[in-house]
């Protein structure tokens, strides 16, 4: 071999370590960044004219195991979704209270017994009277209360699948725009592998949202798809629609059409926790939270409410009321009437004629709504028989109770139903969570080794060393012949 050949040899040896070492050192540096890939150099013998002419430069593999952070996106997807859920019940079951909270709905309904109670134990006192409707009060507020806070949850879970619609959008329009890049860079010398971190980030943030499977194109580009058939991008990406609600009130649902659904590409889609284009991630949680367990729940605490409301309004409990008179308890003032129970919770009212806030007067606790003139002070009858109604074993008409039981145990039953879903959820969150976590700590495992790489930085040590000494000899040799 000539002294030129043995020079472009050794140049190209310095070319291929030089960027060996700029690739060790972009690894090292980014060993904690998010969606970034482990780069390597591709390296293959180069030849002219049958010879060996050194090394050349093939490129830079981006390496990762798709297999494991496909699984690792769906684990992440449905953790999503559980948690969703999941944090739904745990705001109910704050808001419902536990039984051994005087502030809950159960101890509310305890205080108002137990007034009622004291108030029969002196009949002609004003203040207990005054502390018996003072519990009675309560009671509605706290039903209120629990009925608002239903609401806020589906109008945050509105919010935010309104603004998880458009970030999607967003990261979609931003992937196919990196495809393009990659598309273009695949055609020459460049190293995509930049794009494909950003991109993997991106697909990364909308997996939490939408479980995604990610399919490999031509020259380094992507397809996204759900595992229930919706095509993200395929070259276009697909466009989300979805209208925020703003205020929503109890009545208001996505089959009467006051409340928007999800559309794909136009198309409306089943936005189904279990079933469905979008089902298994965040967003499915939210529309779950929304559509079906925030109104199950209403109609469960309206039924609590209705049962509340009846027990009072009986004339056998109170003779002075007559037909279609409201009770003690009212619908925003007014009888209770069944079919419109949607939304009661928030409307039960202590009846203003016991209430000297809105110009009652307590006497009508002990002598009757419908008196014309108080009673006797010392007579406990109608005292006693408000007590007896709130106690009395009976089967709500409506909200799926199936066993009879007092004011207080139905309230009981109410927070029983929420808290038994909830420890449901949490059981399967609790395994979502160690899931994704594992999978997560197997997609760090092969992750960027800096042991490894700094092996390689001794190694490229080496090498360029050993190329710049035959550099350095040729170079004598030159000078030698010259001086000749």
């Amino acid at each position: 071999m000539n002294l030129s050949g043995t020079l472009s040899n050794a140049l190209s040896g310095l070319s291929a370590v030089s960027r060996i070492a700029e690739t060790v050192s972009s690894n090292i540096a980014n060993a904690n960044t998010d969606g970034y890939g482990v780069r390597a150099v591709q390296l293959s013998n180069r030849t002219v004219a049958g010879h060996g002419s050194g090394v050349q430069v093939d490129g830079i593999t981006r390496q990762t195991d798709p297999v494991l952070t496909g699984n690792r996106r769906l684990a992440g997807a449905e953790l999503g979704q559980i948690t969703a859920r999941a944090d739904f019940l745990a705001a109910l079951e704050r808001a419902i209270g536990l039984p051994d909270d005087p502030s809950s709905l159960s101890g509310q309904m305890s205080g108002f017994d137990a007034a009622l109670i004291q108030a029969a134990s002196r009949p002609d006192s004003e203040a207990r009277l005054q502390a018996a409707v003072e519990a009675a009060r309560s009671v509605a507020t706290q039903l209120n209360s629990v009925s608002d806070q239903i609401q806020e949850q589906r109008m945050a879970a509105d919010r935010e699948i309104a603004t998880s619609v458009d970030f999607i959008n967003t990261s979609l329009q931003q992937i196919a725009d990196l495809n393009g890049q990659m598309l273009r860079i695949g055609a020459g010398p460049n190293d995509g592998s930049p794009l494909a971190d950003h991109r993997q980030r991106l697909i990364d943030g909308i997996s939490e949202l939408i479980p995604i499977r990610e399919v490999p194109r031509d020259n380094g580009t992507i397809a996204l798809f759900t595992p229930g058939g919706a095509i993200l991008l395929d070259g276009t990406p697909a466009k989300l629609g979805f209208t925020n609600a703003g205020v929503i009130m109890p009545e208001m649902n996505i089959g009467a059409g006051t409340l928007s659904g999800l559309t794909i590409n136009g198309k409306p889609v089943s936005t189904s926790v279990e079933k469905g284009p979008i089902a298994g991630g965040r967003l499915a949680g939210l529309f779950d939270v929304r559509d079906v367990q925030a109104p199950e729940l209403q109609t469960r605490v309206d039924a609590v409410a209705r049962d509340l409301v009846e027990r009072f309004q009986d004339p056998a409990v109170d003779p002075t009321l007559g037909p279609g008179d409201p009770g003690l308890f009212t619908d925003a003032g007014g009888a209770l009437v069944i079919a419109d129970e949607v939304g009661l919770a928030g409307r039960i009212s202590l009846n203003a004629l016991v209430d000297p806030r809105d110009g009652g007067a307590l006497w009508r606790l002990r002598d009757g709504l419908g008196a014309a003139s108080p009673g006797a002070d010392g007579d406990a009858t109608l005292l006693n028989a408000l007590s007896d109604a709130l106690n009395s074993h009976r089967l709500p008409g409506s909200g799926g109770f199936i066993v009879p039981h007092s004011a207080t145990g139905i309230s009981a039953d109410l927070l029983s139903g929420v808290s038994v879903s909830l420890f449901s959820l949490e059981t399967r969150q609790s395994y979502a969570r160690a899931h994704s976590e594992a999978l997560i700590g197997m997609e760090l495992e092969n992750g960027v080794d800096t042991d490894a790489e700094l092996q390689k930085l001794l190694l490229v040590e080496q090498a360029f060393a050993a190329n710049a000494r035959v550099i350095s000899t040729v170079d004598e040799l030159i000078q030698t012949l010259l001086r000749l």
